[in-house]
């Protein structure tokens, strides 16, 4: 996965996906899509009651290039390894690439440069082209360079602690860079852990270079053949179990990668860095069967475009679409391979919660919704976000699809928010084009449930009845009765047809009726019971309902265009009056 995406501090992991080969931090502005006019989204996700989202996405990283995983699933489809290659960077040539490469090793966070004794160990001033062999002493444990002033001096270590060692002949301490070699052998580095050392293997030099000149402090580099290099590479961007062709396209895409950013640093003192923000490398350390064997198939090979190193960004997965980057190699286009059985960053789902961008964006008060306004254009939900209006009570922000993407730790850009019970039935019945009309609310909390307005009505929601919507007359009513917190608790129906042009709601405690000319009313208890099964409801000699049931001296009444229902609580029994 590219540096843009993950912190260059995380630790690196055996067979962890696709952390590394993008382009380093001095390229990230060129990291611009070329996939033409971004699709307008102009998709809106409010901010349920539990203030939680459940948000599902594609992929995993940026989608730039190779997806790994797509590798995998084209591997097992029976592709090669140059037949994936020419899939996700299309247009490019093959080449090849040799001679050595300078990584900066960001584990050995001291000054100094230690490395276990070794037969055939030796010291090189980089300045002089001076060499020293240095000598194999029974109790030594610990060979180091040290920075001084103007220069490095050598020293050693053994039960009695630390001591120089002079060097042989009239020079008497290195000028400036140096290093450790060890002819046809694999040096031992030794890095703080704690209050501890860790023993870290490589291939190649260890150099102790000043970052910057008249530095007093020291940056290690290894410095190595380019497949030795690459090595210790691919078992730290890709499961080594995995497929031989997709861990051979692991290989160039990771060496392709190295030759590109060796090209952009020829002379800087490091060209490629060993953490995320480059590619992952683990020196000798990380190497294993399965992965040396695809780096020996693939040897020195890489591919160019014009004549140089392309620029081969990979990510973890590409969701079914990869994205385009920067340059006219890593188009957008649909990715077959992607989606396997094994592939569980193809689809995913997390739940998240909405405070964290109240907490991160202040200013915007409550958030209210989320407006995804524009997407890239490619798949489902209109492709990758690119950018985000965060609606709140005080104000509003602007974000990128990968700014709310690092909010959140979400896989990638290419995500979309379930919509909320309220908004799930507002898009059922017609949404726009509903008779309700758009939202003009967030939903807010009411009595144990919630509600949310719109330009010609209300959605009311609660766990017992779900989402029901209400408008009018009926609304009106509904609120002067005293909404869910009333005898008539909450809808159970949206707004249904009724005799005679009429309109009614279920709800948990009751009903309301409405006819134009009539009005409506609020109609319950055992009065609702005589007169729809009695009476014949609004179909009936009575008609509609004219006033709210209510309650009288002798129990409950309610008035009809043709008459009245009184309950008697005493005796359980009816009076039922007829009129006209």
């Amino acid at each position: 996965m590219t540096p843009h995406q993950t912190s260059p501090h995380s630790a690196p992991r055996r067979g962890r996906i696709g952390w590394a080969a993008a382009a380093a931090a001095l390229v990230a502005p060129l990291a611009v899509t070329l996939a033409g006019p971004a699709a307008h989204a102009d998709q809106t996700y409010y901010v349920p009651i539990s203030k939680s989202w459940t948000i599902t996405g594609h992929g995993y990283g940026h989608g730039h290039g190779l997806s790994q995983y797509g590798a995998q699933g084209a591997a097992l489809q029976g592709r090669s390894y140059s037949q994936i290659i020419d899939f996700y960077y299309p247009g490019t040539s093959w080449t090849t690439a040799k001679g050595m490469v300078r990584v900066l090793i960001s584990a050995d966070t001291t000054s100094d440069l230690q490395v276990r004794p070794q037969k055939g160990l030796t010291v090189h001033d980089l300045t002089t082209n001076a060499t020293w062999t240095l000598p194999e002493r029974a109790g030594v444990d610990r060979w180091r360079l040290v920075a001084v002033r103007r220069g490095s001096v050598v020293q050693l270590h053994n039960a009695r602690g630390w001591h120089g060692w002079a060097l042989p002949g009239k020079q008497t301490r290195i000028k400036g860079a140096a290093e450790f070699t060890a002819t046809r052998s694999v040096l031992t580095l030794l890095v703080p852990d704690g209050a501890d050392v860790t023993a870290k293997r490589y291939r190649g030099a260890l150099r102790s270079v000043p970052p910057y000149s008249n530095a007093t402090d020291r940056d290690t580099v290894n410095v190595l053949p380019m497949d030795s290099y690459v090595r210790g590479v691919v078992p730290y961007e890709m499961p080594v179990s995995w497929a031989p062709a997709a861990l051979r396209s692991q290989a160039v895409a990771a060496r392709t990668y190295a030759a590109w950013q060796r090209a952009q640093n020829p002379r800087r003192y490091y060209q490629i860095c060993d953490t995320t923000a480059c590619q992952v490398y683990g020196g000798v350390t990380a190497e294993q069967t399965s992965s040396n064997q695809a780096v020996t198939a693939t040897s020195r090979k890489i591919l160019s475009y014009q004549g140089k190193p392309a620029f081969t960004q990979f990510s973890s997965s590409s969701g079914g679409w990869t994205s385009a980057g920067s340059v006219p190699y890593l188009p957008a286009k649909r990715d077959p391979y992607d989606k396997f059985d094994a592939n569980a960053n193809h689809t995913w789902k997390v739940t998240v919660s909405a405070r964290s961008l109240e907490r991160a964006h202040p200013e915007i008060g409550t958030l209210q919704d989320l407006q995804v306004t524009s997407r890239e254009g490619h798949g489902m939900w209109g492709g990758r976000a690119l950018q985000i209006v965060l609606n709140g009570s005080a104000g509003r922000a602007y974000l990128t699809g990968d700014d709310f993407r690092w909010q959140y730790g979400l896989r990638s850009s290419w995500f979309s928010i379930a919509p909320t019970p309220i908004i799930e039935r507002w898009r059922q019945i017609g949404a726009v084009k509903s008779p309700i009309g758009r939202p003009n609310s967030g939903e807010y909390a009411l009595d144990d449930g919630s509600a949310q307005n719109f330009t010609s009505g209300r959605i009311f929601w609660s766990q017992q009845t779900g989402a029901r919507e209400m408008m009018g007359p009926l609304l009106f009513t509904y609120r002067a009765f005293g909404g869910p917190g009333s005898t008539l608790g909450w809808p159970e129906t949206g707004i249904l047809k009724a005799p005679a042009r009429g309109r009614k709601v279920r709800l948990q405690g009751g009903y309301l009726f409405s006819k134009p000319g009539v009005g409506a009313a609020a109609i319950y208890g055992p009065v609702v019971r005589r007169w729809s099964t009695k009476e014949g409801g609004p179909a009936g000699h009575l008609g509609f309902p004219t006033s709210n049931t209510r309650e009288v001296r002798v129990g409950q009444r309610t008035d009809f265009q043709h008459g009245s229902i009184t309950w008697v609580k005493e005796t359980n029994t009816f009076r039922v009056r007829t009129t006209g």
